[in-house]
């Protein structure tokens, strides 16, 4: 039976960017099959044969194609972990099943910058306030660090908040003040070397990747994903998406003297971090669906997307300050102590990594010895660590 599989939005939407080539057609991101030949398995799409996939511009749904006989057809799945060689879809493209071949078709645009920068400020402004206040709170929870992005996101729904850490990390003192501050219901995953340990193989299986800094990254939000499940709930509200659209690195404020971009201007820079998320969302995707949650991720909808890439670059980082616009839009909704918040990457902030070292160290892996914390991970997958 031929059939339409998405996850994302309507075939109708999808079969509209198609044919107008519109990278950001008014979603949250999207993928899965046209006109495939699929099979129901409980109620759920496993895939087929025949039509073809498709992945949004920025690759917010993940989805994956591998090669079937030897007839130059290939075979589709959500999940990575159904297929044999499983290959990610690239951002932006359309694979035809019958010929396994991938065509791009959506670029992400780049929109000259707004030059009234207060009416970029109140774009961004309603473009955020209106994707987080649309989100539902029915059996959400809130993944929160206390810095900007996600203290937006928990403002607007009725839900707990959760943060994962060990006991001493920034990120457990950071969630506790802006709760406080917000008045908000907020758990703690307070993390032990127990946890890193049983995770790590989790953690990799559902994402297929072993290096230290994805798995570093990896790891809290499954560990407060899966607490989330435990306390019932099936939908987990992040922030990803901010810190790359709004200017949130470091590395873009003096692009021209960082080693870590090629761009030589902020703007420029930050089209390089936005163009590192279609690497990083299916990470975080496969995580928290390995953990039983959904992901709801606010910042990444279309209309948030084009609000920022507008953006002139004193608005996106200076000297004194980054993510300037989404602070700007922040003042009057969050208190000022959360507005002005400094956030560290997840992986620091939780001490996640500085204990993945550890562990590694205690267990041998030496860091003289070439990539040691990654040989550790693979050891535990493996089950010899």
């Amino acid at each position: 039976m031929t059939r339409d599989a998405l996850r994302g939005t309507s075939a109708e939407r999808v079969r509209t960017a198609l044919s107008t080539a519109d990278p950001l057609p008014g979603t949250g991101g999207f993928a899965g099959a046209l006109d495939t030949d699929v099979t129901l398995t409980d109620g759920t799409v496993t895939g087929g044969r025949g039509g073809r996939v498709v992945c949004d511009v920025l690759g917010r749904e993940p989805v994956f194609v591998e090669p079937s006989g030897g007839n130059g057809a290939a075979r589709w799945r959500f999940d990575p972990r159904r297929l044999d060689d499983p290959r990610l879809v690239e951002a932006g493209c359309v694979v035809d099943l019958a010929t396994a071949r991938e065509t791009r078709v959506w670029t992400l645009p780049d929109p000259a910058p707004e030059t009234d920068r207060d009416a970029a400020v109140e774009a961004v402004r309603e473009a955020v306030l209106d994707s987080v206040r649309a989100v539902s709170s029915d059996d959400l929870a809130v993944a929160f660090s206390g810095g900007v992005d996600s203290a937006l996101v928990a403002s607007s729904v009725d839900a707990p908040c959760y943060v994962a850490g060990f006991p001493d990390s920034h990120d457990v003192a950071a969630a506790r003040a802006a709760a406080a501050a917000m008045d908000r219901d907020l758990r703690v995953v307070s993390l032990s070397h127990d946890d890193i340990v049983r995770a790590v193989p989790d953690v990799v299986r559902a994402t297929g990747r072993t290096n230290p800094m994805d798995v570093g990254i990896a790891l809290p939000l499954y560990l407060v994903a899966e607490r989330a499940r435990a306390d019932g709930f099936s939908r987990l509200a992040v922030g990803q998406g901010a810190d790359e659209l709004f200017g949130g690195y470091a590395k873009v404020v003096s692009p021209a003297e960082d080693p870590r971009v090629d761009a030589d201007t902020v703007r420029g820079a930050r089209r390089e971090t936005v163009e590192t998320l279609p690497r990083q969302l299916p990470r975080d995707v496969l995580t928290l669906r390995a953990a039983g949650v959904e992901p709801v991720a606010p910042f990444l909808h279309d209309r948030v997307v084009a609000a920022a890439l507008a953006l002139p670059a004193d608005l996106l980082a200076t000297d004194e300050e980054r993510k300037v616009a989404l602070r700007r839009a922040a003042e009057g909704v969050l208190p000022p102590d959360v507005v002005g918040a400094d956030k560290k990457a997840v992986q620091y902030g939780s001490l996640v990594s500085r204990e993945l070292d550890r562990l590694a160290r205690q267990a041998g892996y030496k860091r003289r010895m070439d990539d040691h914390v990654g040989r550790y991970v693979r050891s535990l997958v493996d089950g010899d660590g």
